[in-house]
């Protein structure tokens, strides 16, 4: 789901690295200290790769996708001021740069927390590249955020109909049954992608909650359970906790009933053979 900034951050990182809309400059391209850059950044050394993009800053001036990654490595580096001046340089350059423009939204979202900025961001990467899933994703997470879930979901439809398997769509969009109480709908989606990426930690999480929410809290804890393997988040220990709290409420619920009936019964039974 949208809200765990981290992996919004890791997914704004792979769209960069790894999801490109068009090539860089052939000069720029044919430097070997721009393929070496990019994969210091990669391999989480910020300051080197950062080192090594303003060096190459100084030759290629004009070069958008420099000012693109040089924002990327400045959110490595925990410098998000810093991070949205580079990425404003590279929109200066190229007002219709998709994946800057995608960075910018995700500034907007998670560090500024404005919503409709991120949604007009978001809203014109659709508009540049109406064929990609990821942009629709986005989009519909900011609507999600905003509180719109029927914007959401639309945003979140057109992705999944360009990409049925695209797991972060099918988690965001289970996360808009959660919201509305639709828990059938909800864990129909969490489970979905989970299939298709059984560590998923958005469907876990989401599924989770479905299954508290419904009471099915042996799955609740396994579905935590899942999650704490894979991520020591303390929310997931604390919920984890608390349902088998909630189990143990509820059998204790059960012998007292059990125990109430029970005497209820004896009493009834000692009142027929003392003839009362």
């Amino acid at each position: 789901m949208a809200r765990r900034s981290g992996l919004l951050f890791a997914a704004a990182l792979a769209l960069a690295l790894g999801f490109v809309y068009r090539p860089a400059a052939a000069g720029l391209g044919a430097e070997p200290s721009w393929e070496e850059a990019r994969a210091l950044l990669k391999q989480g050394k910020p300051g080197e790769a950062k080192a090594a993009f303003e060096s190459l800053v100084r030759k290629y001036r004009d070069e958008p996708d420099l000012y693109l990654f040089l924002a990327l490595t400045e959110l490595r580096l925990r410098n998000p001021q810093a991070a949205e001046t580079q990425v404003r340089r590279a929109l200066k350059l190229a007002p219709e740069h998709a994946e800057a423009r995608t960075l910018l939204g995700w500034i907007e979202l998670e560090v500024h927390h404005d919503y409709d900025a991120a949604i007009a961001e978001y809203s014109r990467v659709v508009q540049l590249r109406p064929e990609f899933p990821e942009g629709h994703n986005n989009l519909g997470a900011a609507w999600l955020k905003k509180g719109d879930l029927a914007k959401a979901r639309e945003s979140f439809d057109r992705a999944l109909a360009i990409r049925a398997d695209y797991t972060e769509a099918l988690s965001n969009r289970g996360w808009t049954y959660v919201k509305e109480k639709d828990w059938r709908r909800a864990r129909a989606d969490f489970e979905k992608a989970l299939a298709i990426d059984a560590g998923h930690e958005g469907a876990l999480y989401g599924l989770s909650q479905v299954l508290r929410e419904t009471r099915n809290y042996s799955g609740a804890q396994e579905a935590l359970a899942k999650l704490t393997e894979r991520s020591f988040n303390f929310v997931y220990w604390l919920e984890r906790g608390e349902i088998q709290l909630l189990r143990y409420y509820w059998v204790l619920i059960l012998v007292a009933v059990a125990l109430f009936v029970r005497a209820k019964y004896k009493n009834g039974l000692r009142g027929i053979l003392h003839g009362r």
